[in-house]
């Protein structure tokens, strides 16, 4: 049994479904069974990494587990639902991390995720990180203004990030969860090329048919934005200063580990765009999902 949290997310959708492909017994933990909308294969259990108590129930009877968890909590989430796999006899965890964990050059969401890191290696379970770029589904945020203006406003300028697709970052994770010789490693995931945010918006203007403006701002602005959608100031810190790694450089790094692993090139962009028009046009019948992981090369 493999038990997946943040199973209802962008990409824990996508690893329930390809671990349901490979013919693996599947339990999610979600926070509410009755809105899950899980293919009916999947054992539902609620409950919540923020609450402990509810961890021991959900973990009887698993062998791995997939840990996604969200924040500047995400070490105390990570260190109880390690402790819980322990003690009910499961042995292995899988990571869903973040691209600069691990690095001296980490910042931001990367030292939330670097400290959930150790807290599962303090945990003596064998682990696995699965470590991704930003990701390609981050680009539904840029939909409302799309709509109303035909355009979208940034602070990344014009550097460049090897974005990937959610279902890569399932894919390795999946492999990491149903074989052995994964224990002990680090993987760094990214897409196969790395594009600006200008570059993307084009390919996502081919994939909808009409034109899109790309429209560089400032931090301030982008700062101003953030604080008007209602993002917690917490968030707003830990993802500002990577608008600067970004635009400097130092975040355009691309890894070839996808195909290693998995022996297919990784998605592409356009990829994403194509399958995903909806989310632009106002026909998507699942609220996009928000994303907060960003890389910090």
């Amino acid at each position: 049994m493999i038990l997946v949290t943040g199973a209802t997310g962008t990409v824990g959708r996508e690893l329930v479904a390809r671990l349901l492909l490979d013919g693996k017994r599947v339990r999610a933990l979600t926070r509410d069974p009755s809105k899950a909308g899980l293919d009916a294969r999947v054992e539902l259990v609620g409950g919540d990494l923020t609450r402990p108590q509810t961890l021991p129930r959900a973990l009887e009877g698993v062998e791995r587990v997939f840990s996604l968890a969200l924040g500047p909590e995400l070490e105390a989430q990570e260190r109880a639902l390690a402790r819980a796999a322990r003690e009910a006899g499961a042995r292995h965890v899988v990571k869903l991390s973040v691209l600069g964990a691990g690095s001296k050059a980490r910042a931001g969401v990367a030292t939330w995720h670097d400290r959930g890191e150790r807290a599962i290696q303090e945990s003596g379970l064998a682990w696995t990180f699965v470590r991704p770029a930003a990701f390609m589904s981050n680009a539904r945020a840029w939909s409302e203004t799309i709509r109303s203006q035909g355009r979208v406003f940034s602070n990344f300028g014009h550097g460049r990030v090897p974005v990937i697709h959610p279902r890569d970052i399932a894919a390795v994770a999946a492999l990491a969860l149903t074989s052995d010789g994964h224990e002990g490693k680090a993987y760094p995931l990214t897409g196969p090329a790395a594009l600006s945010i200008d570059e993307q918006v084009r390919i996502l203007a081919s994939a909808l048919g009409k034109p899109i403006e790309y429209v560089p701002v400032d931090d301030a602005a982008a700062l101003e934005d953030m604080r008007k959608s209602g993002m917690p100031a917490y968030l707003i810190e830990a993802l500002l200063p990577f608008a600067e790694v970004v635009r400097s450089g130092r975040a355009a790094k691309v890894f070839d580990t996808v195909e290693e692993l998995t022996g297919r090139r990784p998605l592409t962009f356009a990829d994403w765009a194509r399958q995903n028009t909806a989310a632009f046009t106002g026909t998507c019948t699942r609220a996009p999902e928000p994303e907060t992981r960003r890389s910090t090369t």
